[in-house]
């Protein structure tokens, strides 16, 4: 079985400030905000929520097919994901733009600021599902908006179960959108702050949003997830991580092992308690996709 993976795929610029932001921002001066961050710690990371994803999925030994756009600067991106069996036939090129590249900023609790260039992602609506590529499961996670929405409708008129995952995309779309989003659907994920959002711009609840999927996954970082399905709440408990080291992909790796679960025919709660795992064992590790994590039972 193939997943496909609609997403991006980006540099990261990571960089660590030690000390906290809000000790260096005036709440009773933001109208004239001007500040300026030390980081003392950079480093450039192979990134972007497809790129994450297949990463994870690979690393628990699940077919990865990310349909996603790069740009002229990502023949080293596409050489390494090829070195980790992720097959790359659907990622398109653009020779107009750069790849996608995120700014991300870290301060000593793990807070993040983030400025992302879209770049070639801004083509990704260019991509279309492929329908004979063996695919039977999917998601789709931040991109282009017009990728999202597309590549939404795509999955539901093939027949292909996909989950959404709106992410850092969510503000994108207004609550008319985002519920067309879930009528087209299987499952929802979003972490609390997301989940929070998209019940203010749909109207829905938690249990509502549920009721119209298989399932709702909204993920509390080192408290666990929540798990919404058939009318009830499960919350699946944290794993504590040997370190805090960097938060940069906790997320993808947890959506990495919900599909993997879910193309194995898993129970919700036995993707989440999974996904919590390999997010505990991420964090541990600078950057999206240098864990290693070979522990599925």
């Amino acid at each position: 079985m193939s997943i496909l993976i609609c997403g991006s795929l980006a540099f990261d610029t990571i960089m660590t400030f030690e000390g906290r932001f809000a000790e260096q921002i005036l709440p009773s001066q933001l109208h004239i905000l001007n500040v300026s961050f030390l980081v003392p710690g950079l480093r450039r990371e192979y990134g972007g929520c497809a790129g994450n994803i297949a990463y994870g999925l690979r690393q628990l030994g699940s077919p990865a097919v990310p349909l996603a756009m790069v740009g002229n600067d990502a023949q080293d991106y596409l050489k390494r994901l090829q070195g980790l069996g992720v097959d790359t036939r659907f990622i398109g090129t653009t020779s107009d733009n750069y790849t996608a590249q995120a700014m991300i900023m870290t301060d000593r609790d793990n807070n993040q600021i983030t400025a992302f260039h879209p770049g070639a992602m801004s083509d990704a609506h260019a991509n279309v599902v492929p329908t004979d590529a063996g695919v039977r499961l999917a998601i789709v996670s931040p991109d282009g908006r017009d990728a999202m929405l597309s590549h939404a409708e795509q999955l539901h008129a093939a027949g292909i179960p996909f989950v959404f995952d709106p992410g850092q995309g969510l503000p994108m779309f207004n609550g008319e959108e985002l519920t067309h989003f879930i009528e087209l659907a299987s499952w929802v994920t979003v972490n609390d702050y997301e989940g929070q959002m998209l019940c203010d711009r749909t109207g829905l609840s938690f249990e509502a949003i549920a009721a119209q999927v298989n399932g709702l996954m909204v993920t509390l970082g080192a408290q666990g997830c929540e798990v919404w399905e058939q009318g009830r709440k499960t919350l699946v408990p944290g794993v504590t991580a040997t370190e805090v080291i960097d938060p940069t992909g906790c997320g993808d790796a947890f959506r990495a092992a919900l599909l993997h679960g879910l193309a194995q025919g898993w129970a919700l709660v036995r993707c989440a308690d999974l996904g919590n795992r390999i997010g505990a064992t991420k964090i541990a590790s600078r950057g999206g996709q240098n864990y290693r994590f070979n522990s599925v039972d």
